[in-house]
């Protein structure tokens, strides 16, 4: 699954008909993404202890580049059957894609769900169709389900761009059900998750459905760069990209703003939205995604608050000190963006993303937009001072 740039909301053309809603007695059940190509032992592990939160895997199958030619991951099944929840079979398109190439990708698609050692229940297609292509895609997916077991289920990701276009009703037939993806980098000021520009486009896409729907969030942060003119060049989610030293900055999917997400469709949620899909889960290696321990407060709807403290701790030297952050909560804290010095501090330097800030007092600044894990420790720097008060000050 792909960020989606530039996203807009068009309601044009939306249902005259009234959006049926209801408050829900229970919450809404929780899919996740497993998006690796090669499950490491912390793949395993990550889904092993979360497999009681979650209703299905959807699972990275296959993902077929701008040219056609599909990469297959290397998935254990072994060890999925052991855990025992559903398996949906995701297949990666390129949005790159030349629509020629569409058909061709049929009879392909086909076989590589029917070579996965399953069980599967149903098949995902993730593709970044551009708006002016529906027409194609529905082609394609129609030619699809008649390739499929009759028992398989098939669903699509849909981006909510698509509701520009009066063909979004043409990829309907063939499908049982449809993830919409209401995260994008559109407006840095926005973060990478808005709830209530995503609580607007829930609503609008229920109109214009007609089918039961999931809502992709995410659990996870990316890295955007721009160019020289001002434009994205790039983002950056779990791998990072040689970049080098570009501008950029973090954006965030917050867990309380996506906490209140849930509350809100939790409250008056159209009658066919039927549940929530993680992208994705989070694991121990994966240094952008939430800690499973924030993600499981989330999904539990028991999120404490954050419990970060920056200090100095002694170290061996006389007058010589580390500057730390603690991060002593339950749940991940954000890094600040700035750590005051005591007066009594007279030298400093950062560390780990930190640098030096002149004035009086010192002060040690950083980007202010990463994640330190529950119950972790981070060394930002040194300091040398006289006799000063332990607990700093730090600023988000």
């Amino acid at each position: 699954m792909r960020l989606v740039v530039a996203l807009m909301l068009c309601v044009v053309g939306l249902s005259a008909s009234t959006l049926q809603t209801s408050t829900r007695a229970a919450p809404l059940p929780h899919d996740a993404y497993v998006w690796q190509r090669i499950w490491t032992p912390k793949v395993v592990a990550a889904a092993q202890r979360s497999a009681e939160l979650v209703r299905s895997w959807r699972i990275l199958l296959a993902e077929a580049d701008r040219s056609g030619h599909w990469s297959k991951a290397s998935i254990p099944w072994g060890e999925l059957r052991a855990i025992g929840r559903p398996i949906i079979a995701v297949l990666r398109i390129d949005g790159r894609l030349d629509e020629e190439r569409m058909p061709a990708l049929l009879g392909q698609a086909a076989a590589i769900v029917a070579g996965a050692d399953g069980p599967l229940s149903g098949v995902e297609i993730d593709y970044d169709c551009p708006t002016s292509k529906l027409s194609t895609y529905a082609r394609f997916l129609s030619g699809l389900r008649m390739r499929l077991p009759a028992s398989l289920e098939l669903s699509i990701t849909a981006l909510p761009t698509w509701m520009n276009s009066a063909d979004l009703e043409r990829l309907v037939p063939p499908l049982d059900e449809v993830v919409l993806q209401v995260h994008a980098v559109d407006d840095p000021r926005r973060g990478l998750f808005n709830p209530t520009l995503a609580e607007s486009r829930v609503r609008a896409f229920a109109r214009r459905i007609g089918r039961p729907f999931r809502v992709a969030l995410p659990a996870y942060d990316v890295r955007v760069t721009w160019s020289r003119d001002g434009g994205l060049a790039s983002v950056e989610g779990e791998v990072p990209l040689l970049t080098g030293a570009a501008p950029g900055e973090t954006l965030r999917a917050a867990p309380d703003a996506i906490l209140a997400f849930l509350h809100a469709m939790q409250r008056a949620a159209p009658d066919n939205l039927i549940g929530i899909a993680w992208f994705r889960l989070p694991t121990d290696a994966d240094r952008r995604a939430w800690s499973h321990e924030t993600w499981r407060a989330v999904l539990t709807d028991r999120l404490p608050p954050a419990r970060l403290s920056a200090s100095l701790v002694p170290a061996e030297a006389a007058d010589l000190w580390t500057v730390t952050l603690s991060n002593d909560g339950a749940i991940d804290a954000t890094v600040p963006r700035r750590v005051q010095l005591d007066p009594a501090c007279t030298l400093a330097d950062g560390a780990n993303g930190f640098r030096l800030v002149d004035g009086a007092p010192l002060a040690l600044e950083g980007s202010g937009t990463g994640r330190l894990r529950p119950h972790r420790t981070r060394v930002i720097g040194w300091a040398r001072c006289t006799e000063p008060r332990r607990h700093l000050d730090a600023a988000p």
